[in-house]
C-alpha cells in the first residue's frame, strides 16, 4: 500500500511537470545543477541513483520494443522553455524544477499525441507501456500499490501503475480519451521530495 511520503512526492513531482510543461520560468538556478553524485561523500558507498533508474528504465523501454523513444533525466522540458519570461510564480517553480532535476527521469513516448480516431492504436501504446513496466519488474522494481484502471466519461479509460526501488518511486500512466493516447512514466527520488519546505511545497499546490 501507498505511505503518504510517496502519495505526496508524486503530487509534488507530477505538478511540478505539468506546470513546466504548460510553460514557465526563466534561468535561475538551471546552471550546472547538482548531481545525486555530487552530493554525496567522497568515501561513502555509491547508493542506487539517478543514473541507475536511467539505465533500467532505458532497458525496459529498449526491451519493450520503443528504442526510439527517449527516457531523460530531469522533468524533460527544453531549456528555451524554462527560459521563458513568466510570473514570479513561474519563475519560482523554474528554479524548484532545476534543483530537483538530479531527482527525476521521464519517459514519455507519446507526448500529448492528439490525432484523428484512425491514427491512433491504444491498445498498441497499452502493450508497450505494460512491456516496460514488465521490464522494470524483472530489474527489481516491485510494485507499490495494485494498478488502477478505469472509464474516463464513457469516451476513453485512465490506467495507473507505481513501482519502487531502493528510495525511487516510478509513477506511469496511460490516458485513452477520444483522439487522445498518452503514456507518461515518472521516476522520483522519495528523499529530494520528502525535504521540501511547506512553502515549497504551498507553491506548487497554488
Amino acid at each position: 500500500m501507498e505511505t503518504n511520503t510517496i502519495s505526496a512526492g508524486r503530487t509534488v513531482a507530477a505538478a511540478v511537470g505539468t506546470i513546466l510543461v504548460t510553460g514557465c520560468g526563466t534561468d535561475a538556478g538551471l546552471s550546472a545543477p547538482a548531481t545525486a553524485s555530487a552530493l554525496a561523500s567522497p568515501s561513502a558507498a555509491v547508493p542506487f541513483g539517478q543514473e541507475d533508474v536511467l539505465k533500467d528504465l532505458r532497458a525496459a523501454v529498449t526491451a519493450a520494443g520503443s528504442a526510439g523513444s527517449k527516457v531523460e533525466t530531469g522533468f524533460g522540458v527544453s531549456r528555451e522553455r524554462l527560459v521563458r519570461a513568466a510570473t514570479e510564480q513561474q519563475r519560482k517553480v523554474a528554479a524548484l524544477a532545476a534543483r530537483l532535476a538530479p531527482c527525476v527521469v521521464v519517459w514519455a513516448p507519446t507526448g500529448n499525441r492528439y490525432s484523428s480516431p484512425d491514427a491512433v492504436d491504444p491498445a498498441g501504446t497499452r502493450r508497450q507501456l505494460d512491456a516496460a513496466l514488465s521490464g522494470l519488474a524483472a530489474r527489481g522494481w516491485k510494485e507499490a500499490a495494485p494498478p488502477k484502471e478505469a472509464p474516463v466519461e464513457n469516451i476513453g479509460a485512465y490506467f495507473m501503475a507505481s513501482y519502487k526501488k531502493e528510495g525511487w518511486f516510478i509513477d506511469a500512466r496511460h490516458v485513452e480519451a477520444s483522439a487522445l493516447d498518452q503514456v507518461t512514466v515518472m521516476a522520483t527520488k522519495e528523499a529530494c521530495f520528502d525535504r521540501l519546505t511547506n512553502e515549497e511545497r504551498a507553491l506548487i499546490e497554488k
